[in-house]
């Protein structure tokens, strides 16, 4: 009895000191983010003189919220030579008649339509992907998805570091467009909330301990070259995660990824907080199978749950409110630096409110992640076997094709 006594009293300071880790974490978020931005730089005059013809690559696939505002902003551009190529998978498809209206009031820009990939891949979006590579007039390309919304200025910007030729690609952030976020559900608010609380923070911490090996997929700008030296988005076309690959791809060939400091707008795709929800389990999910180690470690990263352990194993309610206080306080500091200070959003409250419900269903996904076998995505069921997306079987299971990459 009297070992067990001494025993408990331990494991509590042993649990509290383990509820302070998240801490360490938010800490170094907290020096990541402000180191992030304060080294962005102002557009310089020289930058602008490297101004390559470039081709913009648009896979497309059914009709996002607002499309054609989203496909017009690229036909209005501040740049002297580019096109867009556009490619959907059959004359069918939605997005078709809103892209030959774009070409019909923007007879200026250069604007091509491919109907289909001509590829047998799991991943529509990378046989697409490598179709427009090959069918791209330009060395220097750009690779947006179809819910992106964008300046004027965009392509001055992300062209010019590629001007060193050690770069190899460049890719920047991105938040909801506030002019199509006026009418924004709580549930779009809740998922800005995560990415300027979670998120960014987190790349910011990944980008200081290990470098950029990523890219985001609403925007990367590389060169045609580049894709070559590893085969390209054929080199993919079965695999998850293609933006994050790409980036690791490049990365890989000794080249340097520029993450900038620069966001473009998105136009949220979902309503609900179930779409929402499963959005953000499918690429746990997948993270999951990519990084195996780091998934787990991530436990470490989620102080909600932390904190109320701590709260309920504190011996003095001051301890506890210190716990309570420190978690609020980080966690809206994070959100101010990579919101406000960073984006130069305005109108955070929202956001603020909502980030302990967003640590709260973020450690749930994060728990449910290790439940699942297979991820939904685009209406089809998949199992990832050794890095690859494979149809999963009727029910679930593991189907013929899964087996024979397996094996």
């Amino acid at each position: 009895m009297q070992i067990a006594l001494l025993f408990i009293p331990s494991l509590r300071i042993a649990l509290l000191g383990i509820a302070a880790i998240p801490f360490i974490y938010y800490a170094l978020a907290v020096f990541s983010s402000l180191r992030f931005f304060a080294g962005r730089k102002p557009h310089s005059r020289a930058a602008n003189e490297f101004l390559p013809p470039v081709s913009i690559l648009k896979p497309v696939r059914g009709l996002d919220p607002e499309a054609y505002e989203n496909f017009a902003s690229f036909c209005r551009l501040d740049y002297p030579e580019y096109e867009i190529l556009f490619c959907v998978g059959d004359t069918s498809d939605p997005a078709l008649p809103v892209i030959q209206r774009i070409a019909a009031d923007f007879p200026r820009v250069t604007i091509r339509t491919i109907i289909g990939s001509g590829r047998e891949a799991t991943n529509d979006k990378c046989a697409k992907l490598a179709r427009l590579t090959d069918e791209a007039a330009y060395e220097h390309l750009v690779i947006n998805d179809s819910d992106v919304r964008v300046e004027p200025g965009y392509l001055r910007r992300l062209i010019a570091p590629l001007a060193n030729p050690s770069v190899g690609a460049v890719t920047c952030l991105y938040a909801p467009d506030p002019d199509a976020s006026q009418g924004a559900t709580w549930v779009q608010h809740l998922q800005e909330a995560g990415m300027l609380s979670d998120f960014y923070p987190g790349l910011f911490v990944a980008k200081e301990l290990d470098g950029i090996k990523f890219a985001l997929g609403p925007t990367i700008a590389t060169r045609v070259s580049c894709l070559r030296e590893f085969g390209g988005y054929a080199a993919i076309e079965n695999r998850p995660a293609d933006d994050l690959l790409i980036g690791r791809l490049i990365a890989e060939q000794g080249r340097e990824v520029v993450l900038l400091p620069y966001a473009v707008a998105t136009v949220p795709d979902f309503q609900s907080f179930g779409e929402l929800f499963f959005k953000r389990l499918r690429w746990m999910t997948v993270m999951r199978h990519m990084r195996p180690a780091g998934h787990l470690g991530l436990i470490f990263t989620l102080g909600l749950p932390w904190t109320l352990l701590a709260i309920a194993l504190a011996p003095r309610p001051v301890i506890a409110l210190s716990f309570l206080f420190a978690y609020l306080f980080v966690r809206s500091l994070l959100t101010l630096i990579v919101g406000r200070v960073g984006l130069r959003q305005r109108g955070l409250w929202k956001q603020l409110l909502l980030v302990p419900l967003w640590d709260a269903t973020a450690t749930v996904i994060w728990a449910v992640s290790f439940l699942r076998r297979t991820i939904r995505w685009r209406g089809h069921d998949y199992v990832i076997v050794n890095g690859q997306l494979v149809p999963a079987r009727s029910g679930g299971g593991v189907s013929a094709a899964a087996q024979h990459v397996e094996h």
